[in-house]
């Protein structure tokens, strides 16, 4: 099976059913799209490597659905609502096994937040996936890490920590019942963007940032943007039951360094609290308040009896973890 072949039978849609602002998909050189009269486009793009950000036993479904959730995953953050999106695919060689099942996961997933593929490259190399996504948000209310003020409240949601524990699960470092592995491996293979969420809150909070390379980590590039500080009560990060049933410092690890959670790190005003909540009923994803944001520098951990904790486990790095 040649490239245009590949492409024709695994990656081509119906185009007679346009998506919005997308006026032309694949077929051409390029695509033709356009942002709704009074919007911005916001456009990220995120790379999945064989061996650096999944095993090669991953369910080429799963694979297909979680190369286009992490990027869907940084609209989440910035509110906006996705249009558009592009694939560029290196393979190893044109498996129609591996091919059919990672063209079923990546448009299940696109159907349902109603976002286009409108064109990308393939090639023969090491399996390497990387995808450009296209979306748009009302003028001036995209969420920017830069947004966040002193005295917010800061939140999280969902969980965190069950992608690490599946990583530490297939390290060996822990063992789990099949029960909680299945939901750990399902959490690090099959994550959900946070988009119903993140374009509930435009308007309400102050900055947005997902979870890709661990709480800590992410929330730092917040601050770092902002010019602020931060007080988070550690053990009140929202965990799920598999990850609760690990000690203390396993739980610790997996939600303040673990990564690959994709769900979302925001701050609002206190005044704001049940708008926060109302947002968090209407998008269907839970929200916890875990700190605080302030003009002091600097991040303070405090454990569940409010002591200062000591943390020094660096998030990833794609150079150095």
């Amino acid at each position: 099976m040649g490239e245009f072949d590949l492409i024709k039978r695994f990656f081509t849609r119906d185009t007679r059913a346009p998506q919005p602002g997308v006026a032309l998909g694949i077929g051409d050189d390029c695509a033709v799209i356009g942002p709704t009269p009074g919007a911005q486009w916001l456009v990220s793009t995120d790379m999945l490597v064989e061996g650096r950000h999944f095993l090669s036993t991953v369910a080429p479904e799963r694979l297909g659905h979680k190369a286009l959730a992490v990027n869907l995953s940084d609209l989440a953050a910035c509110g906006a609502t996705p249009r558009a999106f592009t694939l560029a695919l290196a393979l190893p060689r044109a498996d129609e096994a591996f091919l059919d099942g990672f063209a079923r996961g990546l448009f299940a997933l696109a159907d349902a937040h109603g976002i286009a593929l409108v064109g990308g490259d393939t090639t023969a190399g090491p399996l390497n996936i990387c995808i450009t996504v296209m979306g748009e948000a009302p003028a001036g209310q995209a969420l920017l890490r830069s947004g966040a003020r002193a005295g917010d409240d800061l939140y999280v949601s969902g969980s965190l920590g069950d992608a690490r524990l599946a990583l530490e699960a297939f390290r060996g470092t822990v063992s789990l019942s099949a029960e909680d592995f299945e939901t750990a491996r399902r959490a690090m293979e099959c994550p959900q963007p946070r988009v119903a969420l993140g374009q509930a809150l435009r308007g309400l909070a102050h900055s947005a940032i997902d979870v890709s390379d661990g709480f800590v980590g992410d929330l730092g590039h917040v601050l770092a943007r902002s010019g602020l500080g931060a007080t988070v009560k550690a053990d009140a990060l929202p965990r799920g039951p598999a990850l609760a049933r690990q000690a203390l410092e396993l739980q610790r690890l997996c939600t303040l360094s673990g990564g690959d959670d994709y769900e979302l790190v925001f701050s609002a005003p206190p005044a704001a609290r049940a708008a926060v909540q109302a947002a968090s009923a209407a998008s269907a994803t839970p929200v916890t308040l875990v700190g605080r944001l302030e003009a002091e520098p600097g991040l303070r951990l405090l454990d569940a009896q409010g002591r200062a904790l000591d943390w020094r486990v660096a998030a990833f790095d794609h150079f150095k973890s």
